[in-house]
């Protein structure tokens, strides 16, 4: 992925798998985060021209609280949190999950935050209008997944969010090289809300995605 990545002109690559929680895709437990950390690291040191971050998708329980400690989510360069589990809840009480994961320290960015799947999932309920707010004033980036079955952010809410100047960032959601050509499809979705290259995270070089306190909350 790094070598695609480079190959596509990329100076950073942040690696995201899922945590284990929900057991979506093989998700990564305390152990084989750790070991991903560390292989990452020895990455870093051999591959010349790009550099990887270690990340996670971490799961927001129905609570609200995150299925990894806080202890380890400090060692990574950077945090996703995604709502991936029961997603019938009220708007009241998904809009108050989502809350408390932007609250904390840890979390860099909110992954899809309606869920929606074209065209077999409904977004789930929730007050976007509060997330926005949320999201500005714990410095936290939200997503615009440029998967073709989510695109999420949509249009609508990715306006209001530059509007109300949230820092936005554009994902693949990649699970293979050829999926890292999505990234048209996010860019499509960020036209569409008027973004411009400043409102969008990673259109920022490497050293200014390091320095920026507007960026990740950041370890990197």
């Amino acid at each position: 992925m790094a070598l695609a990545a480079k190959g596509l002109g990329y100076e950073y690559l942040a690696i995201t798998e899922h945590s284990s929680g929900r057991g979506i895709a093989h998700g990564l437990d305390a152990e084989r985060l750790r070991q991903q950390i560390s292989e990452i690291r020895e990455l870093n040191q051999r591959i010349s021209g790009i550099r990887i971050l270690s990340g996670l998708e971490v799961d927001i329980r129905a609570d609200g609280s995150l299925d990894i400690p806080d202890e380890l989510l400090e060692e990574l360069d950077i945090v996703i949190a995604a709502v991936h589990s029961s997603l019938g809840q009220g708007e009241e009480q998904m809009t108050k999950r989502i809350l408390a994961a932007l609250e904390n320290p840890n979390v860099d960015v909110l992954a899809h935050p309606t869920c929606r799947l074209l065209p077999d999932r409904e977004p789930v309920a929730v007050n976007m209008e509060e997330v926005f707010q949320a999201a500005l004033k714990n410095k936290t980036i939200l997503e615009i997944n440029a998967m073709p079955s989510r695109l999420d952010l949509k249009d609508i809410h990715t306006f209001r969010a530059r509007e109300l100047g949230v820092t936005l960032a554009i994902n693949t959601d990649a699970h293979s090289t050829e999926q890292l050509d999505f990234i048209r499809f996010g860019v499509g979705v960020a036209r569409r809300g008027w973004c411009e290259a400043s409102d969008i995270l990673n259109t920022r070089p490497l050293e200014e995605l390091i320095s920026s306190r507007q960026g990740l909350k950041c370890r990197v």
